[in-house]
């Protein structure tokens, strides 16, 4: 994710888009409550900022749904209100706000009587659009996505459900909207697909810079997708409004230590770059040179310079386990990739108790031990 915008992310949920940019989306003390009397939100305050992922996460029955809707007016609340650009959304006609804002739900929510390509078309044509240039448009979507364009003529029902979503998201993008509202959209899929739909919402976000409120009940997927993420008790309040590294660092309260996990403190491992990780030298070899039992572990290389494998003390070849890419930027929540996780990883996943290091290429660079990544996490301040 993107480490640079977290640093001068602010935890105060009061906060308003004043000085923010245009596309801000402002809680103001929202409450709501049913005529049942369930309280479904109490004074909720935050700001999800422009071009930002913000994403709701708690417990079923804290909120979060309702939270989303209030913003496009599907739910009205019966207290407090909700901004976006600086306006009240109670003061805009709930159909045209509707149209401006990319809303993408679990299951994808397609018209199953319209093929792929219209379903997507279908926002473009409703603000003018021809036909023929929604279509176009839709296409280009599709292919954004990652769908190949051959689905484009089937219906719904034709896809599996990782498609679907996919589509869902090419949908909500149609209209050009600068805000996209996201209601647990990748939490019907398997969990690889998941991990997929997760990586290519992270690519697009990087490309396109939309203002994201996205709602799950899953706190790892709350921790890899945003830049800030707010946890909600039940009864909807709120619990803390944090970016993820300070989350996982100075939780609020037990609730919300309970709630983020025991493992905390191995999470947060993504968040802390290891730029000035020591690297340490291990025993090498090139493939094609001698034989024979090395006698301690090392690391076979091929040709490039690329590790292939361990050769074991014995002489019996081992997988290398996770490789930690030092040269790949800061950003590694997706992927461990520069950060202090990806670095424990490679020496836990290893069996030789070392983590072989590599450059963007996968070029051999060296080794790292744990020890000297859990020093440099002592030493890390949460961000």
């Amino acid at each position: 994710m993107r480490l640079a915008s977290r640093d001068d992310a602010v935890a105060d949920p009061g906060a308003t888009g004043g000085s923010l940019g245009r596309h801000v989306i402002e809680f103001r003390d929202v409450g709501k409550r049913f005529a049942d009397g369930t309280v479904a939100l109490e004074s909720l305050s935050l700001t999800a900022r422009e071009g930002e992922i913000t994403v709701l996460v708690g417990p079923s029955g804290c909120g979060k749904t309702t939270s989303l809707r209030t913003v496009n007016r599907m739910v009205e609340p019966t207290s407090g209100s909700v901004h976006l650009d600086g306006a009240d959304v109670a003061d805009a006609d709930p159909a045209l706000l509707r149209r401006g804002i990319g809303y993408v739900i679990q299951q994808a929510g397609l018209f199953p009587h319209r093929r792929v390509l219209d379903n997507v078309a279908t926002v473009p044509v409703l603000q003018g659009l021809p036909r023929r240039e929604a279509r176009a448009r839709a296409a280009e979507l599709l292919e954004r996505v990652g769908l190949d364009g051959a689905l484009a003529r089937r219906y719904p029902a034709q896809l599996s459900g990782g498609q679907q979503q996919r589509v869902g998201v090419a949908r909500a993008l149609a209209g050009d909207a600068p805000v996209l509202l996201m209601d647990e959209p990748f939490s019907a899929v398997d969990p690889v697909v998941r991990v997929e739909l997760q990586d290519e919402l992270l690519r697009l976000q990087a490309d396109l810079g939309k203002t994201i409120l996205f709602v799950t009940h899953d706190i790892d997927e709350a921790i890899r997708l945003g830049d800030r993420v707010a946890v909600l008790r039940v009864g909807g309040r709120l619990a803390q409004f944090a970016p993820p590294d300070e989350l996982l660092a100075h939780p609020a309260d037990e609730f919300v230590a309970g709630f983020v996990g025991r493992d905390r403190g191995y999470r947060r491992l993504g968040f802390v770059a290891a730029g000035s990780l020591p690297l340490v030298d291990l025993p090498t070899r090139d493939e094609g040179g001698p034989s024979g039992a090395p006698g301690e572990w090392t690391v076979l290389l091929d040709g490039a310079r690329r590790p292939a494998a361990w050769l074991a003390p014995d002489g019996g070849r081992h997988d290398l386990g996770t490789l930690y890419v030092t040269d790949a930027g800061v950003g590694g929540v997706q992927d461990g990739a520069g950060t202090l996780r990806g670095a424990l990883d490679a020496t836990l996943s290893s069996p030789a108790g070392r983590g072989v290091a590599v450059d963007a290429e996968g070029r051999y660079r060296g080794g790292v031990t744990a020890d000297d990544v859990l020093a440099l996490l002592d030493r890390a301040p949460a961000r």
